[in-house]
């Protein structure tokens, strides 16, 4: 009897304890489906989930005559799940696919098969393995019906022009991201929206018969296409004479630009050595592939930061002469200067005690304000700058732009390096009259000076004109925009008639185009080193076209000029190329017809006391050549001349100039 209470006992006992483990579960169950339920929905759902981003098609990017300079086309990603292949066989036989799997990728994609085994062996859930590739690429390795890889559609960025415009297009990274060039500055109107697509799977990856509610496709919103103001002609035409400028100077960089003097518009912009964005990792050029590959790691880095930057918005240099044409507007404007004006340089100008040379010590004597100009006077320069005063002087430097930046629609502009007033003095503000101890950005300089053909408006410089949203229609015009006037337009005209005057009669005459009145100058600066200033020079010509209405600004700069590196001689004739073939591209009228029947003889101009880089330009613009000793590659002041002025000679015969001491 004992034992059966004691079986009833343990069995009550057995009993309490599993109602009490139901009621547990019971309380759990209803705790997990009431208070934890959703997040229990939650999470089964992100493991059921799978969600597929849907890449939205980057905007096309078009010249100013609708060519197309970037798009996106489709190509196929290559993905591989390391953990898909051989999963359910032996480690051995596992390898021995993976191994396989590779020696197949690789002749499909011309790989290296050791490098391919080692990337798939990598325990991973996904691997980018290949982007970018072709449909006949992609369709090799379809057909070999490899477990783990997959072939994904994609887009990819093409610049069918290939270098052309490639600095101000700039790139994209894998991802189709901008990172340089317009390519960065539009990117968010660019680049669009991406989609997603949402699918549930079971652990298997197989999609479940069941959709739920909450299962969406999000359609991609693509990019909007972008018109640029380059045109496609006058970009060719300017790349074009830049290359002759960098073969026959062997110049470290040669840059240009070409601005539309009434609307501020970039027609071209180009430099060397650029790259080709569709391979952005290794120079355009072949000869210099060999040298980047022997390179550290960080000199390629360095040497891709300097091919991918664009120095005519990014970098400063100093404009030497060229800068003499916003000296003397100034000096105008204010009234310390006017056309009638005469002075008489004898070769220096003492300035706070300090001794300022004339680049002609023995000075150039008796000379109205425009032959000082076409004269390249330091000593005029330095007395106008002086005569305005530095507060005036920089508060026009600052209208002109030159304290700022001009707002360009590019990243990362520069701006110029000009020393603070009260550090300047007199000696800082003489100097920077000549265009010394001022640095600024070709795209300020020429913005300014083209202001000079507008009737003093100062346009802000643009790239792009219009964005087009491809879905709405929606066009976005960005239009001409006066940012403010320089000078009247008095001054405008009489800067005209001086610039007119440099290239006709003075040192410019390497930028003359036949038929045309061409305005510009001409200048030669040694390059800022350390506090001082090394051999090498900036030489640099701007023209602007036609004089009777300017249309086209153009400013050529060389880098580091070997041999001769006159500015007249480097520069100039790039100048004269680029305004020549565009005015005529552009059905810009002539200022004079070409008479034909016109002998083919010249009187000789008389350059005599001229520079030798004024004299050669003075030549040019009489269409004729020029000869000197092979060992004169500094300027000097010539001293004679052969033939002698006067004479008459045929069109292109070169005139021997002289130095001192010469033979």
């Amino acid at each position: 009897m004992p034992s059966t209470i004691r079986s009833r006992k343990n069995l009550i006992f057995v009993l309490i304890i599993v109602f009490a483990l139901l009621l547990a579960a019971a309380i759990r169950v209803g705790y997990i489906q009431l208070v934890k339920g959703d997040e229990y929905k939650d999470r089964a759902l992100s493991q059921q989930t799978t969600d597929t981003t849907v890449e939205a098609e980057r905007g096309i990017i078009y010249d100013s005559n609708g060519e197309k300079l970037a798009q996106s086309v489709k190509c196929y990603d290559i993905y591989v799940y390391p953990a898909e292949i051989g999963k359910y066989d032996t480690k051995k036989e596992r390898q021995k696919l993976i191994n396989t799997t590779a020696k197949k990728l690789a002749a499909a994609l011309d790989k290296d098969p050791e490098k391919v085994k080692e990337q798939i062996n990598k325990e991973s859930g996904q691997i980018t393995f290949a982007k970018g590739l072709t449909r006949e690429e992609a369709n090799k390795v379809r057909e070999l019906g490899l477990t783990g890889v997959s072939i994904s559609p994609s887009t990819k960025r093409e610049y069918p022009n290939g270098t052309l415009a490639a600095n101000v297009m700039g790139m994209v990274n894998s991802e189709n991201t901008g990172q340089s060039g317009l390519e960065l500055e539009y990117n968010n109107y660019l680049s669009g929206i991406s989609g997603r697509i949402v699918n549930y799977t079971d652990t298997n990856g197989e999609e479940l018969s069941y959709s739920p509610e909450n299962e969406r496709y999000y359609e991609a919103e693509n990019g909007c296409d972008i018109t640029t103001t380059i045109d496609l002609v006058i970009q060719s035409y300017t790349e074009s004479a830049i290359q002759k400028v960098q073969q026959k100077t062997k110049s470290d960089r040669v840059f240009a630009v070409v601005m539309e003097v009434e609307t501020g518009n970039i027609l071209a912009m180009a430099q060397t050595p650029t790259f080709d964005p569709n391979n952005p990792y290794l120079p355009a050029a072949e000869s210099e592939k060999e040298k980047f590959r022997n390179m550290s790691q960080q000199e390629q880095s360095d040497y891709l930061s300097r091919m991918w930057r664009n120095p005519i918005i990014c970098d400063v240099y100093e404009p030497g002469s060229v800068f003499k044409l916003l000296t003397t507007s100034i000096a105008l404007e204010e009234g310390v200067a006017t056309m009638k004006s005469n002075y008489n340089c004898n070769g220096y100008r003492v300035v706070a005690g300090e001794t300022i040379h004339c680049w002609n010590e023995g000075g150039h004597g008796a000379e109205t304000l425009t032959e000082a100009v076409g004269n390249s006077c330091n000593p005029v320069m330095m007395g106008l700058a002086l005569d305005t005063g530095i507060d005036k002087y920089y508060e026009h430097l600052d209208t002109f732009g030159i304290t700022g930046t001009t707002g360009i629609d590019f990243p990362a502009e520069g701006t110029a390096l000009l020393q603070d007033k009260e550090a300047a003095g007199s000696v800082g503000l003489a100097t920077i009259g000549f265009g010394q101890g001022v640095a600024v950005t070709p795209i300020q300089l020429v913005t300014a000076i083209s202001s000079l053909g507008n009737d003093g408006k100062l346009m802000k410089p643009h790239l792009v004109k219009s964005i087009t949203d491809k879905k709405t229609g929606e066009i976005i015009e960005i239009k001409p925009e006066v940012v403010r006037k320089t000078v009247s337009k008095e001054t405008a005209d009489n800067m005209c008639d001086i610039m007119e005057y440099v290239v006709a009669e003075g040192g410019g005459g390497t930028a003359s185009v036949k038929g045309y009145k061409v305005g510009g100058k001409t200048g030669t600066a040694n390059k800022a080193v350390k506090g001082g200033y090394s051999d090498y020079t900036y030489s640099s010509c701007l023209g602007m076209a036609p004089m009777s209405d300017p249309k086209l600004t153009v400013l050529v700069i060389a880098d580091s000029p070997k041999g001769v590196h006159f500015g007249s001689v480097t520069a100039g004739p790039a100048v004269s190329e680029i305004l020549g073939k565009s005015l005529k591209y552009l059905n810009i009228k002539p200022d004079n017809e070409e008479n034909k029947n016109e002998g083919e003889k010249v009187a000789v101009p008389d350059v005599v006391g001229q520079s030798a880089e004024d004299a050669i330009g003075i030549l040019a613009g009489a269409e004729l050549g020029y000869d000197m000793n092979k060992n004169d590659e500094d300027d000097f002041v010539v001293v004679k001349q052969y033939p002698a002025a006067g004479s008459t000679v045929k069109k292109g015969t070169k005139v021997f100039l002289y130095r001192e001491g010469g033979q």
